[in-house]
């Protein structure tokens, strides 16, 4: 029993369209290999202690991204060594770390990249050690407390005080920092001491009030900067403290290190923007030792600069994010890599797709017509009395098969000039019985 003429037709768009459908899914499949997943909305962020500068900092880059849909809990840590162990640990639920300057580098940490440098973290040394002191050799000899275990300020005074050849051997190196360190120093129980603190720091004004104490001016700063390329030497003017105490009392020329935003190599692109975004936002106001916009930027002399991010200092945020919120933009964004490649080939698929189903239709209508043609040159050649009954059921089965093409309505004039023909055909059939 013949199909359907709908079933027909359905079966022949089936035949036609099939492929197509398989070589969009094909393309659909290629694309999204290259489509990475939506972007986290939960970070995690390992900073220092809780009364420090970097806690203070991700705090308002916690109020940034919350903007943005971001969720961004903070780790307090013992300091910048700490926070590296932690980005660098696999098992590590950490996405981005604090880091002061000269603490690793590349080499050392391969998993890591950088949003660039952010802020300068001044290096304050001060000491009560009577007569001149002009440099970091002067130190030796003395009790000088380098900060705790894990610390950025520890690595920071290892390296300096190394650099002058002062070291435990000759001198006494004491694990205190902060509070301790200052406990320490106004008690007598250390003659010098190291801190990585912002000036406006209630230690470093308590520091600056004491008379017993004074601040290590170094006369070899630039060369220290030069040697250490995470450092830049600043000059903290007499009175910039408080003018009205004029503290300090002259100028005083410190070295700064350069601190920077990491982030596992692995973190999602698109949190490039937001997150260079907070940076600008909180870091952009200059201060004490840095001028309006001169943080942050998309340098780092230590570690690898996340392209995206750097893209993003140089050319400014995606076009989408420029007016829509992060999320709808990130979703255009990653849609567009699996829409451009899936149109490449669905566009001519279109144009394509009904030319194969008309040339279908034509080659049965043809074949059909050659059919009709073979069987009216055998009823008019006179080499033999043709067998009638034969050719009646050849007829029949061109008309049969004829009926049962599925032609679509632009094309149904000419399936009536080949049934016309037909029925021309079967009447001089029916002349010669």
């Amino acid at each position: 029993m013949p199909l359907p003429h709908s079933r027909l037709q359905a079966r022949e768009l089936l035949l036609i369209g099939g492929p197509a459908i398989l070589v969009v899914l094909a393309a659909f499949w290629f694309a999204y290999q290259f489509v990475k997943p939506a972007p986290p909305s939960n970070l995690v962020i390992t900073t220092g202690s809780q009364s420090g500068g970097y806690y203070a900092f991700a705090k308002q880059y916690r109020e940034e991204l919350a903007k943005n849909g971001i969720k961004l809990e903070i780790l307090p840590s013992k300091g910048s060594v700490e926070n590296l162990e932690r980005i660098e640990q696999a098992s590590s639920n950490v996405d981005l770390a604090l880091m002061q300057g000269g603490i690793a580098d590349g080499k050392e940490a391969p998993d890591v990249m950088s949003y660039g440098r952010i802020f300068l973290e001044p290096l304050w040394i001060f000491h009560r050690i009577p007569g001149p002191v002009s440099d970091l050799e002067d130190l030796k000899g003395k009790r000088i407390a380098i900060g705790p275990e894990g610390s950025g300020t520890r690595k920071l005074a290892l390296d300096l005080l190394k650099a002058v050849s002062v070291d435990g051997s000759n001198s006494t190196l004491l694990p205190l920092g902060s509070t301790a360190a200052q406990s320490a120093l106004e008690s007598g129980e250390a003659d010098a001491a190291f801190f990585t603190l912002a000036p406006e720091s209630p230690l470093v004004q308590q520091l600056l009030t004491n008379e017993a104490l004074k601040i290590l001016s170094l006369r070899r700063a630039e060369a220290y900067t030069r040697r250490f390329p995470f450092l830049s030497r600043v000059v903290l003017p007499e009175g910039a403290i408080d003018l009205a105490r004029n503290l300090p009392r002259t100028d005083v020329v410190m070295v700064a290190a350069q601190a920077a935003l990491l982030a596992r190599n692995t973190l999602h692109p698109a949190l490039a923007w937001p997150l260079v975004d907070a940076l600008k936002t909180v870091h952009s106001h200059g201060g004490m030792f840095q001028r309006v916009a001169e943080f942050p930027r998309a340098f780092d002399p230590e570690y690898p600069m996340s392209e995206d991010a750097e893209r993003i200092y140089t050319n400014g945020p995606p076009f989408f994010q420029r007016f829509l919120p992060f999320w709808l933009a990130s979703l255009i964004e990653r849609m567009i890599i699996m829409i451009v490649p899936i149109a490449t080939i669905l566009i001519p698929l279109v144009k394509i797709g009904p030319m194969i189903y008309e040339w279908r239709i034509r080659s049965r209508l043809l074949y059909w017509y050659g059919q009709l043609k073979g069987l009216e040159r055998r009823l008019g050649s006179g080499a033999a009395p043709p067998n009638i009954g034969e050719l009646r059921g050849e007829i029949e089965r061109i008309e049969e098969a004829v009926s049962t093409i599925p032609v679509p309505l632009h094309y149904s004039d000419r399936q009536y000039e080949l049934r016309a023909a037909i029925d021309l055909v079967r009447q001089r059939l029916h002349s010669r019985v």
